[in-house]
């Protein structure tokens, strides 16, 4: 019962985090908004017993790359984007998309109302055994290590680029 409130609160906050991320006009506002969605990923990941993917998802996501949207948001001046009005002319092709998204919606829910009920909860592992923590990090240190050392080079690349297009001409 409470696993079930917990899947609709989270699964609820993931998608107004969502929607609000693309309708505020103000990018900060809509990062925030994005932060509230990821952090209802992030309960959706606990719920389904995957703690690594929930760490993952606080600390690298909630916590890292949405700092960098924040300071990428706050060093680009978009005063002088902000006055211009995108996309103006296309309010029909996004009221076609939620009409299209609200019949799928709609057929979804008349078609398989049995399909609203969720899995049983997956049993915890025995004493014993390790978690799902503890293997993925076996076979991601040992098997894969490589391609995790060349992920963490790209990404300190991309950071160093990052700072010097951010730097100010003198």
């Amino acid at each position: 019962m409470i696993d079930t409130a917990l899947f609709y609160f989270f699964a609820l906050l993931t998608l107004a985090g969502a929607v609000l991320t693309v309708t505020r006009r103000n990018a900060v506002h809509s990062a925030v908004a994005l932060i509230t969605s990821l952090v209802g990923v992030a309960g959706l990941f606990l719920l389904q017993r995957a703690e690594f993917l929930f760490a993952v998802q606080i600390v690298l996501y909630v916590g890292g790359i949405m700092v960098l949207f924040l300071f990428v948001i706050m060093l680009v001046n978009l005063d002088d984007a902000a006055r211009l009005r995108q996309f103006g002319r296309q309010w029909w092709l996004a009221l076609a998309c939620v009409v299209v998204v609200a019949a799928q919606v709609v057929w979804f829910l008349w078609k398989g109302a049995g399909a609203l009920r969720l899995p049983p909860a997956a049993p915890p592992p025995a004493a014993g055994a390790p978690g799902n923590t503890e293997t993925l990090a076996g076979v991601l240190f040992s098997e894969y290590l490589l391609p995790f050392e060349l992920a963490s080079v790209l990404l300190l690349v991309a950071i160093i680029g990052s700072v010097i297009m951010a730097k100010k001409r003198i």
